[in-house]
């Protein structure tokens, strides 16, 4: 076994095999092939676990991804925006000494863009004395004019930034990218962290790598020190454009793992020049706006009012210094790729400091003679537009014909200001796990820095993301590349760090409920209805999956018909039912196309996708391992059971594990949360649809005949079997039947049980309890539970002249009827994003 320091090539080890292009710099391999000394360690670890053992380990982590829900949105994908989030198992390692040459530039460079963003938003000196084109900067979208003059806490504009860097064939790094308006990716990092510390957990301890938790403990200090008031237990939002943003994953893990509430823009309103948090209490003063969403979007109504991402007044609150905004306003301002050929000019004027580390060599072709060095040298350079625009991709001229290259030229003559031209760096190589060996592919590091105690902290890694494969020099999620997590070596043992130390403020016990946002009200609301819509309708199809074949038997013929009768009236299946002939394919065609077929709304297919999409926009409100459950659920149902004879078997017993995850996932979601607004929501969601569905099942299921068999289909698809046979042992009689799932409070099952409740957390929400006037939703729900309380069985079961129960046909419509507008009156009261009248102190 070779030492740590041994570099030579180990011809049993993993790396045997690894072959690195000449013609770029590798970060694990040496020009002779063998492993570069803080490589060695990773590489003999890797090579006594063999490739079937970190492949088996890596079939964890992948598991790990999927549980956890780790993902980010492909933008413009017709079949599904979410995919899961593409680790590699093989780190990017770099040493201590190399780490803190890098470090040392990016404060460096975080400084200087401070200090340039307060200038061009305040006296702008560098335009005056010409360090700066004026047209840079007036032309760029990202200069927010209504921002000029407004002055921030601290003078700091960038309390985040983040740097693109790429390693050329010498060795040297350079920048090519520069992030300042709300950068992304630090998140996804330390899930990187989170998944390869448990996939390789020997190895990581071994390798002395230093912790991130001090990097996000820092950032949560410095963004409390920017609120302007309650500064003991400052609220503090994380501002997010929404569920279809590229992100949207890391937004929700960033919001729980540093303790914010997550936002959209509908969820904040601005009154009297202060933000406000919309609740279900009343408004919520809120102190500080971490943005995740670029400039122009966070402000319709002095900055972009084509978009409704943002927040209407928000400028006017940021000016009057009620609210803080990290990053600041305008910050992105400075990410134009032609700022780069100033940057050397502008760090020695501004700093007296040379730039430590360089930008790739830039030529902005609104000056005359960079233009002429791009026309000569077009081949070699990399055209990319003057201001960040991700509409436009980078041109890279070797790729070009002549003629591409002269129509090219000729484009940038006509506005030569709107382009930029970079030298074409040779993107360095790392080690990738595929195929079961190490191959090399592009990466590019993004390195994440922090303001802090008036200068800046340097997040100990970062992430690393890498191409599709080797002949491409593009580094994008969004074209098919990866990620990496990144190791910074340290000298020695590294500290134990958590960021959910304790805390030396002292601050009173609060139990409060109400600072519950309008929208996740109504996420709530719709998760419960969802869940329980699915939950009926994978009981209905078992029950009439288990009898499809048994035309036999009279009885299960009775209770066949009753659920599909059910079935049609939900609108899960077509209302006429198969002739008797062929019956019984013809319905297992269909109830299999009911249960996986996810493009028909009638489907249970479709209901889950509505029930996990709904659960995606609550992924800081439900439980890891309620995510987990959700995961796994939807997996089962994801392709249909191709095998004759076996595929309604085989639906049946997907059906049957259907319950048992269901009930696993309501009872994570329940229990895991305190009893408040957010928890009765929930509730009220799931007991108004099992109510809905409990009146369709009796109503369709029950009516207008009263089979034995009919009966047990009603009373298992109920879940209420067991409690009737304990009651009534072997006899079955519809009155019976009805009083258990109509009127019998005591049953979890029953109409009336759910009534009860629905009037129970009505009755806890903030619009009642006014003991003068009670709210519509209030009345309507005690209205209903009283038709039921006060109905007499017998009425209900007494036929009239033509033989029909019509007492009871009449209550049941009543039910249908007013149910669904009891739902729409607790939406219009709570859930449609309209500003209560109240406002709550902090």
């Amino acid at each position: 076994m070779s030492s740590e320091t041994d570099s030579r090539p180990d011809e049993s080890g993993l790396d045997r095999r690894y072959a690195p292009n000449p013609d770029f710099h590798d970060e694990m391999a040496l020009a002779d092939g063998s492993v570069r000394p803080h490589w060695r360690a990773l590489v003999d670890s890797l090579t006594a676990i063999g490739p079937d053992g970190l492949a088996s380990r890596w079939q964890e982590g992948q598991r790990l991804i999927y549980d956890n829900g780790i993902s980010y949105n492909v933008y413009g994908d017709p079949k599904s925006t979410e995919r899961p989030w593409p680790l590699d198992p093989i780190p990017l390692l770099i040493d201590s000494r190399e780490w803190e040459t890098i470090a040392d530039a990016m404060r460096q460079r975080a400084t200087l863009f401070n200090a340039m963003i307060a200038d061009l938003y305040g006296p702008q000196r560098l335009l005056r004395r010409n360090l700066l084109p004026p047209e840079l900067i007036f032309r760029n979208p990202g200069f927010i004019r209504p921002c000029h003059g407004v002055a921030v806490p601290g003078g700091i504009y960038l309390h985040v930034y983040s740097a693109d860097l790429a390693r050329s064939p010498d060795g040297q790094w350079w920048v090519i990218a520069d992030r300042t308006g709300a950068p992304s990716g630090a998140g996804y990092a330390l899930e990187n962290r989170i998944v390869c510390s448990r996939v390789l957990p020997d190895i990581f301890r071994a390798s002395q790598v230093h912790r991130l938790a001090t990097f996000f403990q820092t950032y949560r200090e410095t963004l409390r020190s920017l609120v302007p008031a309650h500064r003991e237990n400052p609220r503090i939002v994380l501002l997010t454009p929404g569920p279809y943003n590229e992100t949207y994953f890391e937004h929700a893990f960033l919001a729980r793992y540093l303790g914010y509430t997550l936002v959209e823009g509908a969820d904040l309103t601005v009154r009297e020049n202060h933000v406000y948090l919309k609740t279900l209490g009343g408004l919520l003063p809120v102190d500080l706006i971490v943005r995740r969403q670029d400039d122009n979007f966070c402000d319709p109504l002095e900055l972009r009012n084509d978009s409704m991402l943002g927040v209407a007044g928000l400028v006017q609150a940021v000016r009057a210094g009620t609210v803080a905004v990290a990053n600041a306003l305008g910050a992105g301002l400075v990410e134009s790729a032609a700022q780069a050929a100033f940057l050397p000019g502008l760090c020695s004027d501004i700093l007296g400091e040379e730039l430590k580390l360089p930008t790739v060599a830039t030529w902005w072709c609104g000056q005359k003679g960079p233009f002429s060095y791009v026309e000569e040298h077009l081949e070699n350079l990399v055209i990319k537009p003057t201001f960040p625009d991700a509409a436009r991709e980078p041109i890279f001229g070797a790729k070009l014909t002549a003629a591409e290259r002269r129509a090219l030229l000729d484009q940038i003559r006509a506005a030569p200001g709107d382009y930029v031209a970079q030298e074409q760096v040779a993107l360095s190589t790392v080690p990738g796990w595929n195929d079961g060996q190490l191959q090399p592919c592009h990466f590019v590091l993004r390195v994440y820095v922090v303001a802090a105690n008036g200068s800046y902290a340097v997040m100990p890694g970062g992430l690393t993301r890498v191409s599709a494969s080797l002949d491409s020099l593009v580094v994008s999620m969004q074209r098919g590349g990866g990620s990496k997590d990144t190791w910074v070596l340290a000298d020695g043992p590294t500290p134990q760090f958590s960021l959910l130390q304790q805390s030396s403020a002292s601050l009173a016990v609060s139990r409060a409920t109400f600072d519950l946002p309008s929208r996740v009200a109504d996420n709530l609301f719709w998760l419960g209805r969802y869940v329980e819509r699915v939950e009926q309708a994978v009981r209905i199809a078992r029950a009439v999956m288990t009898r499809i074949h048994q035309e036999s038997d009279p009885a299960k013929v009775a209770g066949l018909n009753a659920g599909l009768r059910v079935l049609s009236a939900l609108g899960h299946i077509d209302g006429e039912l198969p002739p008797p002939g062929n019956r019984a394919a013809a319905l297992e065609r269909e109830l299999l196309a009911m249960v996986y077929d996810s493009s028909a709304p009638s489907s249970l297919g479709w209901t889950l996708h509505q029930l996990r999409r709904v659960a995606w926009l609550l992924r800081d409100r439900i439980s890891t391992d309620a995510w987990r459950v959700l995961n796994h659920f939807t997996q089962q149902f994801a392709t249909a059971p191709v095998l004759e004879p076996l595929r309604l078997t085989r639906a049946i017993a997907l059906l049957d594990e259907a319950i048992i995850m269901l009930s696993a996932f309501s009872g994570l979601v329940m229990e895991s949360m305190t009893r408040g607004h957010g928890w009765r929501f929930l509730d009220l969601g799931r007991r108004l649809e099992r109510a809905i569905e409990t009146v369709a099942l009796l109503a369709h299921g029950l009516l207008p005949a009263q089979e034995t068999g009919q009966l047990e289909a009603l009373l298992e698809i109920a879940d209420s079997a067991l409690t009737y046979r304990s009651r009534y042992l072997t006899s079955m009689r519809a009155d019976l039947l009805l009083d258990l799932l109509l009127l019998d409070e005591a049953n979890p099952r029953s109409v009336a049980f759910q009534l009860a409740r629905v009037c129970e957390h009505i009755a806890a929400l903030p619009e009642s309890e006014s003991p003068v006037r009670r709210p519509a939703e209030w009345r309507l729900a005690r209205r209903l539970l009283s038709a039921v309380q006060i109905a007499e069985l017998s009425e209900l079961v007494r036929k009239d002249e033509a033989g029909r129960w019509s007492n009871l046909e009449q209550l049941l419509d009543g039910l249908a009827a007013e149910l669904p507008l009891l739902s729409e009156t607790l939406t219009r009261a709570y859930l449609d994003h309209a500003v209560p009248a109240q406002q709550l102190s902090a």
